[in-house]
């Protein structure tokens, strides 16, 4: 995975994830609908999907402490699959800040998507769908590790 091969090479600080938000399984970004079917999360929510996402990253280049004073904050604000006929897609966006003690580092508003075939058959489109989340916040973790204001916010 190049954008994390990338942010290593940068020699970021340790830095500790906080409870990505919003928790709550009822929040829409967490209600997940594909067609008449409902994509559920492993974790629970989609925030807490994409909260492990970012700690399996970052203890896999060895940064994540979390004792660490720099802390990455995430917010799902935008959280979709579209099943369509032919083509379907996935668009998310997340607010990340970063802060050092009581001091915010960055703020910024990140957008992954993505597009996969899709089919006009349930049969065929929701698996898609369902295999397609996982690039979906892959896509979104590489804008935010490719973000050169996000690498800064995060050094040393």
């Amino acid at each position: 995975y190049e954008a994390l091969d990338r942010l290593e090479a940068t020699r970021p600080g340790m830095v500790a994830v906080a409870r990505a938000q919003p928790t709550d399984p009822e929040d829409k970004v967490n209600n997940v609908r594909m067609r008449s079917t409902r994509l559920v999360s492993p974790n629970g929510s989609f925030a807490l999907y994409l909260e492990e996402a970012m700690r399996r990253d970052l203890a896999e280049i060895s940064v994540l402490d979390p004792k660490a004073p720099t802390r990455i904050a995430a917010r799902i604000l935008l959280n979709e699959l579209d099943l369509g006929v032919f083509n379907g897609g996935g668009r998310m966006e997340v607010e990340i800040v970063v802060t050092r003690g009581d001091t915010q580092r960055l703020r910024r508003t990140y957008r992954g998507e993505t597009k996969f075939e899709s089919g006009y058959g349930a049969a065929v489109a929701v698996p898609a769908g369902q295999a397609e989340y996982p690039r979906l916040v892959r896509a979104l973790l590489r804008q935010v590790y490719a973000d050169p204001q996000f690498v800064a916010a995060i050094r040393p």
